[in-house]
């Protein structure tokens, strides 16, 4: 079984408004000692493999044991953010090659989130000579109106322009996201950023929909009945799920599989550590607010890069929570990570390997048309993918 490593860069130039991440604007002056202290985290944690773990210091990177699971080759590196971009290329240079020092790699992708208006040639060639091979790029929108409602920095010229670098500097893998439902879109305007994605044939596309959290300023405004941030000019559900469906014929006719409920790709491109977290593989998180899993147990580090630097510095990993998972927890992740699958799951396997009968269960969602069930094989039925939080609800509940 091979890893993948996530690394957390939780730098941003501004805060989004749609935003409910733990990250923000900091100082410039963080960048450089972030970048020690996630190689020293690098560092620190591959010398555990397989190790004996002192509960003290540094050396600490779980209660178990042993971490022989950390031995296992890493085939996959995604540096998310934030927006790691910000980074000198340099920094972002060291810790792949922290990583290639400290553990047994073999890469099949290394991927380097980025914003468009972040990115030049000098960066872009500097990535392709340090390992990247993939690069997900934060498009959101190719409409000006609704990127400055929401926050964003760049404009559609400059997601052009950074198409055009990438490919000028060799990358082949490229990612795209857009988001339904922010404020001011409309049919026309959908329509519109999906054929400026599609001119741009990327590799692989996310397609999010737009969330209400209160944790971000466009939440909290919608939940006042405010005004600010283009609250009042959100689309409604039904808009949302119209635009969704949308993006699903236009991206099909264009040769992209769907494979994730916000995820497509072209053939052989499916993105290969994001699909560790939905099949529940193993990775470690490093960096702030990273998070780890070694197929019993989950872990975080502390969130705020500040203290992250300061904890690492001291000689200790700020590990901020550990949660040993129950087996109705990882049953409970089969399902609602598995159906979010469009392939779908073996629900005879889950019977027999966590002993529990769920025929009776998908019989009654199936019955309602939630469901599709094929052999031993259970997905969304296909009309259903813009509401899979009720099917999840009333499958757990």
């Amino acid at each position: 079984m091979n890893l993948g490593v996530y690394i957390q860069a939780p730098f941003c130039q501004t805060k989004c408004t749609y935003c409910n991440f733990r990250t923000g604007v900091f100082s410039s002056g963080l960048y450089e000692p972030y970048v020690e202290a996630v190689c020293r985290e690098i560092q620190e944690v591959g010398r555990s493999r397989g190790q004996e773990v002192r509960k003290e210091g540094i050396d600490e990177v779980k209660t178990n044991a042993v971490a022989d699971w950390l031995s296992d080759a890493v085939d996959t590196v995604y540096v998310g953010g934030g927006t790691p971009s910000l980074l000198a290329p340099a920094g972002l240079a060291r810790m792949l090659a922290a990583l290639r020092e400290a553990f047994r790699c073999e890469w099949r992708e290394v991927t380097l989130e980025a914003d468009p208006e972040t990115i030049t040639r000098e960066k872009a060639e500097a990535w392709r000579a340090a390992g990247f091979d993939r690069i997900s790029l934060g498009a959101q929108s190719f409409n000006d109106a609704e990127l400055k409602a929401a926050g964003r920095m760049h404009r559609r010229a400059d997601t052009h322009a950074a198409a055009r670098i990438l490919r000028d500097a060799g990358f082949v893998s490229l990612s795209f996201d857009l988001i339904a439902g922010l404020p001011h879109q409309t049919a026309e305007s959908w329509e519109a950023s999906l054929e400026g994605l599609l001119r741009l044939a990327p590799e692989h596309i996310s397609i999010y929909m737009m969330e209400i959290d209160e944790g971000s300023r466009l939440g909290r405004e919608v939940i006042s009945l405010g005004t600010r941030y283009g609250a009042p000019a959100l689309p409604s559900d039904d808009q949302m799920a119209a635009f969704y469906e949308r993006a699903r014929e236009r991206l099909a006719a264009a040769g992209y599989e769907h494979y994730e409920i916000s995820n497509w790709a072209l053939p052989g491109r499916r993105s290969q550590h994001n699909s560790k977290y939905w099949r529940r593989k193993p990775y470690l998180g490093l960096g702030a607010g990273a998070h780890s899993f070694d197929g019993r147990t989950r872990w975080a580090n502390a969130h705020d890069p500040a203290a992250y630097v300061a904890a690492i510095q001291a000689g200790r990993l700020p590990r901020e929570q550990r949660d040993d998972v129950t087996t109705q927890q990882a049953l409970e992740e089969e399902l609602f990570l598995g159906l979010r699958q469009l392939e779908g799951i073996d629900f005879a396997r889950l019977e027999r390997q966590y002993n529990v009968d769920l025929r009776e269960r998908l019989a009654a969602l199936r019955n309602d048309g939630l469901v599709e069930i094929e052999g031993q094989i259970v997905r969304l039925a296909p009309g259903r993918l813009t509401v899979s939080n009720e099917v999840f609800v009333e499958l757990l509940g």
